[in-house]
């Protein structure tokens, strides 16, 4: 591999990870991955309906309201969140 390779392949990541939150950084501690993780776990809840029903049933409890708790933990990851 030559050197304009590497320089290439590092500037094509460094791009992606300016552009997407969750795919991390040199500086990335511990705690902002487990944050990360934890947010696209729960997004992920939220847009897939099996999953959330899944989830209803087993905490009985309605869809909706299986679908307004994991959204009110995906806000509180959010780290411009006032509340």
């Amino acid at each position: 591999m030559q050197a304009s390779d590497r320089f290439n392949i590092n500037s094509q990541l460094e791009h992606l990870q300016a552009k997407h939150v969750g795919t991390g950084h040199a500086d990335l501690n511990r705690f902002e991955w487990a944050v990360n993780i934890q947010r696209d776990s729960y997004a992920s809840y939220v847009g897939h309906y099996p999953i959330l029903a899944y989830f209803a049933i087993a905490e009985n409890e309605s869809i909706v309201r299986e679908r307004y708790n994991f959204m009110q933990v995906c806000n509180s990851c959010n780290p411009n969140h006032d509340g």
